[in-house]
């Protein structure tokens, strides 16, 4: 086996190690300790795809990707964790440098995409991502300036960066292999279903987050859930 191949065979694995443990994260009681641990086997799992997505972008054929698409699996995740493990929601330093670093990464796909870089979909989707790193960017440099997140604020925060997340995983399985699944499934509205379920599960979540007066009660009283792994000190 090349070196190619083997770290495609890690990519391929991490992969689906990152859907299995996602699915468990959302099907889990939300800061229990089986959330926790799924969740933690998933940064783990979506931290080495996206090391290996990077390694691997170069070599993809018939069109060569960017590198740069790791990166922004690894800082969608870490930004997520960083801000799940803080249940004080305290932002600082951190968050600062991610911003610089999404705002970069955007201004860099911007670029890509006026040079020619190009999806088989065509250039818009190349537009869309830059917007949304710069989107995210924005959002870090805010976090960064307030100081602290409410309860709320930062569980909407951890949410939506690790659906995301989540989606790369999904979406690239279930819509980027369909060449490797059986004729009869390809193409299905089942497979787009199950790439577009964490934006589904985000929605549902955001809305209650924002909405429910139980909920926020809740997070108010105890300072949020550990949506990723528990807190230490």
């Amino acid at each position: 086996m090349t070196l190619v191949g083997a770290v495609l065979a890690v990519h391929i694995g991490c992969g689906i190690a990152a859907i299995v443990a996602g699915t468990a994260a959302v099907a889990a009681r939300k800061g229990g300790a089986l959330h926790a641990r799924a969740g933690t086997g998933f940064v783990a799992a979506m931290l080495a795809l996206g090391v290996t997505a990077s390694i691997l972008e170069p070599f993809r054929r018939p069109q060569p990707g960017s590198p740069l698409v790791g990166f922004l699996v690894c800082y969608f995740v870490l930004t997520s964790w960083v801000t799940a493990r803080r249940r004080d929601g305290r932002t600082g330093r951190f968050e600062a440098v991610a911003g610089a670093l999404a705002l970069a990464f955007a201004g860099a796909t911007v670029w890509g995409g006026l040079t020619g870089s190009s999806t088989p979909a065509g250039r818009a989707p190349v537009f869309i991502l830059a917007a949304l790193c710069l989107l995210a960017g924005l959002l870090d440099l805010a976090a960064a300036l307030r100081r602290r997140l409410t309860p709320a604020q930062r569980i909407s925060r951890h949410l939506w960066r690790m659906c995301f997340a989540f989606f790369i995983a999904t979406g690239s399985f279930f819509l980027g292999q369909q060449k490797v699944m059986p004729a009869a499934v390809r193409g299905s509205p089942v497979l787009f279903a199950l790439a577009l379920a964490p934006f589904a599960v985000m929605a549902v979540w955001l809305v209650r987050v924002r909405l429910g007066k139980r909920f926020r009660a809740a997070l108010d009283r105890r300072g949020g859930p550990a949506m990723a792994i528990p807190a230490k000190g």
